[in-house]
């Protein structure tokens, strides 16, 4: 075989055991932002203590609103706080940086 030959000789195994491992990953990290995905919901009972206020996930919720441009009118129905705390929520999101601050992991 030329050496000219030899430049176009290709195997395509590699390639593709290198694309079949790449959609696996897509999967698994597609499998895991899904999870997140379920975790952020609002009427989620983890949101709150049994005392009635909120949880970590319940405040990170809260601003993830935020973040999404939701008002604090429509923060507070869809948490079922009062609008009252969800001002206060809305107000330390804006101190943490607003829709810049850093996000925390839920649950």
């Amino acid at each position: 075989m030329s050496p000219r030959e030899h430049a176009h000789a290709f195997d395509p195994k590699p390639v593709l055991d290198l694309i079949a491992s790449i959609e696996a990953d897509l999967q698994r990290l597609k499998g895991l932002v899904e999870q997140q995905v379920e975790k952020f919901d609002p009427a989620n009972p983890h949101n709150k203590a049994p005392d009635g206020k909120l949880t970590e996930e319940g405040v990170e919720c809260c601003y993830r609103m935020f973040d999404d441009g939701k008002s604090r009118y429509s923060v507070a129905q869809q948490m079922k706080i009062s609008f009252a705390a969800a001002t206060h929520r809305f107000n330390a999101w804006r101190k943490l940086g607003g829709s810049k601050r850093q996000r925390t992991l839920l649950g």
